[in-house]
């Protein structure tokens, strides 16, 4: 045992009914250190990382160390009372009480039998400013943004005095600027001593912040490097067992035939004065920062919500969705930012995810055909290489990356022509997002066309033929792609200063 060493995982392994997630498994993590855990989805790091807090129990033959005393983790208490702190990609906070009551649930201070809540309030607001937050104690935390709530569980953690904390996912759905603050918190943890286990699928992140990684796959160890030892094409090797030459090159298909024109769309509050077109064939970029109207203008082009005016049109028709029903017989398919709970039914198995938006097409006469239906299941479920054991396991059981996947099956198979894809590689490993654009790829190549929402700017550049930037509701630039890539170099700038309000210009409109 190292002096410093926090953490030592011997030996861990978990079996689930006709799968083995983990195979003896070790890693371990020392103080002051920001350690990766990298693989490709279904690898084990979540079931590993589950196992340390207590969700789930390890085979029998396994150990957990801390600070070099082995101990017992049987539930999420003991991990607690061990000083792990987690931040997971879903905000685990509870939405629909104040901050103050989430700091304090479960122990709410009294006095004279009374719950003192202003004890509660002005000690929130001490420990909100330990991450430079300056917000009521009082506000409902489903009333603030992803990031705010991101930082209300990280000084959750601070105050809780964790000294091993997890973050799993946790720059999924910041803003550059909210990335950059949250890295500040991560060394500022590593600088009091904590160890850090950074779980992402964004490796530049890895490289960024971390000091050494450890890589899983299909449940087993394969090594633990330094950063400094290693780039990362060999990373990606190491995760995936091959190589990734260039993740965005896809082959571009616009054509000049317009599919879908939006004018001057508003609704009031979210988005005013919209105006673009969609080409055949085309992968349209919207970028912007959190809450510049990129999904709310989204949900009114799927008739998810209603809009206060404007016109659109659908092959030079014009178009009203008043509900997802009409726009799905329009052609739409909306693979939506939250895929738990919009995208999937969750306690059901693959093959009712992968048909329930297209049960017409598979019945008759209203009666569904369950040979057709379990030969689609089966043919997506090879096409999009999705893993699983069976079609018939459950969603809630498969990896998040496959989850991901029977989503896109789903509208596959309802044979759209325009699909909306928001944020859809949001906690997908490196070898399903090359999977993913090559769905892309194969979607515009046959005619249909993409919208792409992404916060991540080499994603959203790398893919797309042309970018609409937000800006507090409004769009402030269309860029071309000869405008962002030039001769294969990505100006980056360019897009963030038009994200920010610094750089507005006349919305471009292509006849």
């Amino acid at each position: 045992m190292a002096a410093n060493e926090l953490l030592r995982m011997e030996n861990i392994s978990k079996t689930f009914p006709g799968v083995k997630a983990l195979d003896k498994v070790h890693f371990s993590l020392n103080s002051g250190e920001i350690h990766a855990l990298i693989g490709e989805n279904g690898a084990g790091k979540s079931t590993l990382i589950k196992i340390l807090t207590g969700a789930y129990q390890m085979d029998p033959g396994g150990e957990i160390f801390i600070s070099g005393k082995k101990v017992e983790i049987n539930n999420p208490q003991d991990s607690k009372l061990n000083q792990i702190g987690v931040v997971y990609q879903d905000v685990m906070v509870a939405p629909h009480l104040s901050l103050g009551e989430n700091f304090f649930l479960g122990k709410l201070p009294k006095k004279n039998g009374l719950v003192d809540w202003n004890l509660i309030y002005s000690k929130t607001t001490e420990i909100l400013s330990m991450v430079d937050i300056n917000i009521d104690p009082k506000t409902r935390v489903k009333d603030l943004p992803v990031a705010i709530q991101e930082m209300v569980s990280i000084a959750k953690i601070i105050y809780d005095k964790a000294n091993i904390v997890i973050f799993d996912e946790p720059t999924a759905l910041l803003t550059n600027e909210e990335t950059d603050r949250l890295f500040e918190i991560i060394k500022d943890l590593k600088d009091r001593g904590c160890g850090i286990i950074y779980i992402s699928h964004r490796l530049d992140e890895i490289f960024q912040i971390c000091d050494k990684v450890t890589v899983l796959k299909d449940g087993q160890y394969i090594d633990t490097v330094s950063i400094s030892e290693i780039d990362e094409n060999k990373l990606v090797s190491m995760m995936v067992g091959r190589e990734l030459v260039d993740m965005y090159n896809i082959e571009h298909n616009v054509s000049d035939e317009i599919v879908l024109d939006v004018k001057n769309l508003s609704s009031k509050g979210k988005f005013s004065d919209i105006n673009f077109t969609l080409y055949k064939g085309e992968v349209l970029g919207f970028y912007g920062l959190v809450g510049s109207g990129r999904t709310e203008i989204m949900r009114v082009l799927f008739g998810a919500d209603k809009c206060d005016n404007g016109e659109i049109f659908v092959n030079e028709k014009a178009s009203s969705c008043k509900h997802p029903k009409d726009a799905m017989k329009k052609g739409f398919a909306f693979l939506t930012e939250d895929r738990k709970a919009q995208g999937l039914a969750m306690n059901l198995p693959v093959d009712f995810n992968v048909n329930m938006a297209s049960l017409n097409l598979i019945s008759k006469a209203g009666v569904l055909n369950p040979k057709t239906e379990q030969a689609r299941s089966n043919h997506y479920c090879d096409q999009l290489k999705i893993v699983t054991p069976s079609i018939f396991q459950t969603v809630k059981n498969l990896s998040g990356g496959n989850q991901q996947k029977v989503v896109i099956s789903k509208w596959l198979a309802s044979k759209s022509e325009i699909f909306i894809f928001d944020e859809p590689t949001v906690g997908v490993d490196v070898g399903a997002k090359r999977e993913i654009y090559l769905i892309i790829e194969d979607l515009i190549k046959n005619g249909a066309s993409v919208i792409l929402i992404s916060s991540y700017l080499p994603e959203v550049m790398g893919l797309s033929d042309r970018i609409v930037v937000m800006y507090e509701g409004k769009i402030s630039g269309i860029v071309n792609r000869n405008e962002f890539d030039v001769d294969g170099s990505m100006n980056e700038n360019l897009l963030v200063s038009l994200a920010s309000g610094i750089d507005t210009r006349i919305a471009e409109k292509r006849n």
